[in-house]
């Protein structure tokens, strides 16, 4: 919100430290020797060429792609190897390979019954509205079960494909 009056300091010391490891030829060595040491996983930030793509929008895409398969020294020579390269989906994937897609559905806020369920609407003349479900559960037990429909937040979930 008040970007424009700040100092604008993110990332200058990370900035300052790059560019005088990259003088002194050791391109920040001493954190790529931490990150086989210490770390299990191993990410690569990567981002599309949507330049190259037919696509309205001209903002890249920046997905953290985990990287997996032999010790984390290799896990981290191999994308060290990558570092301001192009990777091709067909050096990635084989054809026909199955995958994982992970992601959140497409979010549509809080929905009624109606909406969120496909429950039928009730009669013209109910009352108390007609976008609701007729009986949420009998007396006992006394308390509303998890399978009967109600009103929340609809889309915005995560699923594996």
């Amino acid at each position: 919100k008040t970007w424009h009056k700040s100092k604008k300091k993110a990332f200058t010391k990370y900035q300052k430290r790059w560019e005088e490891a990259s003088k002194e030829g050791k391109a920040m060595n001493a954190e790529i020797e931490r990150a086989k040491k210490y770390c299990q996983v191993i990410r690569a930030i990567c981002h599309t060429q949507v330049g190259k793509a037919k696509l309205g929008q001209k903002k890249a895409h920046i997905k953290e792609i985990q990287v997996n398969g032999g010790t984390t020294a290799a896990k981290v020579d191999f994308l060290t190897g990558l570092f301001e390269q192009e990777v091709k989906i067909a050096d990635v994937f084989a054809q026909d390979e199955m995958i994982d897609i992970i992601g959140v559905t497409k979010g549509k806020g809080f929905n009624g019954v109606i909406t969120r369920w496909g429950c039928t609407r009730l009669v013209r003349k109910s009352h108390r509205g007609l976008r609701k479900v007729g009986c949420i559960g009998s007396w006992h037990p006394a308390k509303v079960q998890w399978q009967v429909p109600r009103s929340g937040q609809m889309g915005y979930f995560h699923r594996t494909e």
